[in-house]
């Protein structure tokens, strides 16, 4: 992939990672050869099958796991980056505490930080806004449905301002009709926010229409296939779907996957 001499450097730059989990007689292969950059700003969208690698690659961007072969980084000298500080998780279930009302789920990661409260509590109150929930911040969660409790927990890995925001699979339990609502809904809260987001997602349609850039990964052995840029306008709808362009996107990771 060719790189404008004018586009801004990466945030994020993976060369020739591969990841190996070592057990009892027997190496198991998560991740081969994955090299890809991210612009800042960007949403790039990880697909594949079950045991590909995707979320063992989400671990390694938020330094839970190590990697064995190649390069990561992430940030430059001039900008640091601390995985502590400056990394928001988003999981397939939302993991809100049910004896905590929303506003106080929203402001744990501020709690464990030590953050200043009263900013922390302005900041999200107004997280919550911005994901359709203000009026629900008294609220417990068994009071929100599933869709509402996954707009929590993506205000929740914002309060502390990250720089990049990882998502493995966040509405891979919704039915489909709230996942298609969510995914408008994680656009319009990516262009507000401006962060830097990492999706991960089995869905292929979900991946081009999310995706500023796709990062394709295929199973046995698991390994990096494809990385591109999808060039669809935006603000991006449903419709987008129905695009001939859009189809182009799918069948090219249809094929790699084997699935043509």
């Amino acid at each position: 992939m060719l790189v404008s001499p004018d586009a801004p450097a990466p945030f994020i730059r993976l060369q020739g990672v591969s990841k190996v989990y070592r057990g009892r007689g027997q190496d198991f292969l998560a991740v081969s050869d994955a090299t890809f950059d991210v612009a800042p700003g960007s949403l790039v969208s990880l697909v594949g099958p079950s045991g590909c690698g995707k979320s063992t690659l989400l671990k390694i961007l938020a330094g839970l796991h190590g990697h064995d072969d190649g390069q990561v980084t992430i940030g430059s000298p001039q900008h640091p980056f601390d995985p502590g500080r400056d990394v928001g998780m988003v999981f397939q279930a939302p993991l809100l505490l049910k004896w905590r009302r929303i506003l106080e789920n929203v402001l744990l990661p501020a709690e464990i930080l030590g953050l200043p409260m009263a900013a922390a509590r302005e900041r999200a109150r107004a997280l919550l806004a911005m994901v359709g929930l203000a009026g629900f911040e008294d609220k417990y969660p068994y009071e929100l449905s599933g869709g509402m409790q996954q707009r929590a927990s993506i205000a929740r890995a914002l309060v502390h301002d990250p720089k990049l925001l990882l998502m493995d699979e966040p509405f891979g339990a919704l039915d489909a009709l709230t996942r298609d609502r969510m995914n408008i809904e994680l656009l319009r809260i990516w262009q507000e926010s401006g962060k830097t987001i990492i999706f991960v997602t089995h869905g292929v349609q979900e991946a081009v229409l999310l995706g500023t850039q796709v990062v394709v990964l295929t199973a046995g052995p698991a390994r990096m296939a494809d990385h591109f840029n999808v060039d669809l306008p935006h603000p991006r709808r449903l419709a987008l779907r129905n695009d001939p362009k859009f189809g182009e996107y799918t069948q090219r990771i249809y094929h790699l996957l084997g699935l043509d």
